[in-house]
């Protein structure tokens, strides 16, 4: 699913569209008034509302849809996170002030400058600090905040979430509706590259 502008940036910064292969090393971007939606190829879902930006740093497979170990760094924006079929174990999620671990989950991520705010909305997640300060969140509406300010992290718990991925959700049609790999719109990769997952559309 695009709305608008989504780039591709690597060596070149070039537009992307609906059905193109998401390579480990590459970083998605939205513009001003843009979203998208990657599925990866174990079907997990990730959302990303306008001026967001994201790295997949990192994929290692167990078989052609279930990952051992995927890292993926998202560096500012908001994100809804859906979890696919591997095992929970092999998600790493960053932002630049917390790490995040998932089992079986739905999150709601925003980093900003200085702060992240992870809202729980299924699931469970454990949310860290790089000073390892860590909360869990096991309730939905479960929020972790943590905000840096003259190199001092802290991190809090709250119930009441400040904010959630729904409204950027209504304000694009498809975004935040969940699909399956083998649903996603078909795509031939280049012979030379190992496709992780693909930008997605209904």
């Amino acid at each position: 699913m695009v709305k608008n502008e989504v780039l591709r940036v690597a060596a070149a910064t070039t537009p992307i569209n609906v059905g193109d292969a998401l390579l480990r090393d590459e970083t998605v971007r939205t513009g001003l008034e843009s979203a998208a939606r990657l599925v990866m190829a174990d079907s997990t879902n990730l959302s990303l509302g306008p001026n967001a930006s994201l790295k997949l740093d990192r994929t290692v497979f167990d078989d052609e849809h279930h990952y051992r170990d995927v890292a993926i760094r998202l560096t500012s924006g908001a994100f809804r996170f859906v979890t696919g079929h591997s095992d929970k174990a092999a998600y790493r999620i960053t932002t630049p002030l917390a790490t995040i671990g998932v089992r079986g989950t739905v999150l709601d991520i925003l980093s900003q400058r200085g702060k992240t705010t992870v809202v729980l909305q299924e699931g469970a997640s454990t949310v860290c600090t790089s000073n390892r300060q860590c909360i869990d969140l096991t309730q939905p509406g479960d929020t972790a905040i943590i905000t840096s300010s003259g190199g001092h992290t802290t991190i809090q718990k709250t119930n009441n979430p400040p904010w959630t991925f729904a409204a950027t959700c209504s304000q694009a049609a498809g975004l935040c509706t969940v699909t399956q790999f083998a649903d996603a719109t078909p795509v031939t990769p280049p012979v030379d590259d190992d496709p992780t997952g693909m930008l997605c559309g209904r």
